[in-house]
């Protein structure tokens, strides 16, 4: 199986590539559509503001395709938040429009940005999580001073606290997912996950 890794100018390519390449499936990191057409489900990651990112996927020619794609993808960080209506960040701006929802900074909270552990907790259980294999540690890795809001709860996967913020932290519609905190980054757990989302590719059920 192919992974496709798609690279406009403004993502942690190394460290999803290496994580990828540990579940034993083929990777493909790539700024070239044709070449990425060849991969059977997508991973799009991000580090940086929200504008910039979607500046550069109008540049690189991303944002038809991924809006067209009926292929599994997987937003990371960055690249969950892009797959949102629009974002405040530095100025508002549009987003891919995949997810209902806004992104916007936190307030009220001590310290900002969101960073290190947390725990993820549940909402719902998607096709590709198995419930009688689930690891009962689900801390994961999160880095981010914005978050996605007004989102709609029936696409709303899993959830952590910060300071009585809910901050979404895996979202789902068709064959869109996204995370908001960074699975290569989160231990055991992220491996879990990404397994568990490679194999839903290889299954048909994501």
């Amino acid at each position: 199986m192919k992974i496709g890794v798609i690279d406009y100018g403004m993502g942690n390519l190394f460290s999803v590539e290496q994580a990828l390449k540990r579940l034993d499936v083929q990777v493909i990191v790539s700024s070239n559509i044709e070449q990425l057409e060849a991969a059977d489900a997508y991973v799009l990651p991000g580090v940086g503001a929200f504008p910039d990112a979607m500046k550069r996927l109008e540049e690189t020619g991303f944002i038809d395709f991924i809006k067209k794609t009926k292929k599994p993808l997987l937003g990371i960080c960055l690249g969950m938040q892009l797959l949102f209506e629009e974002s405040d960040e530095v100025e508002q701006t549009k987003g891919l429009g995949i997810f209902k929802g806004r992104i916007q900074r936190f307030t009220d909270v001590t310290r900002i940005p969101h960073m290190g552990w947390n725990e993820l907790k549940l909402k719902q259980t998607p096709e590709w999580i198995d419930k009688e294999d689930l690891p009962q540690e689900r801390h994961v890795y999160f880095v981010h001073s914005y978050y996605a809001s007004g989102i709609d709860e029936m696409e709303l996967i899993a959830s952590a606290d910060y300071e009585h913020v809910q901050v979404p932290g895996i979202v789902a519609k068709d064959n869109f997912t996204g995370m908001q905190f960074h699975p290569e980054k989160s231990g055991p757990f992220g491996v879990y996950l990404l397994t568990a989302w490679t194999q839903g590719v290889k299954e048909g059920v994501c």
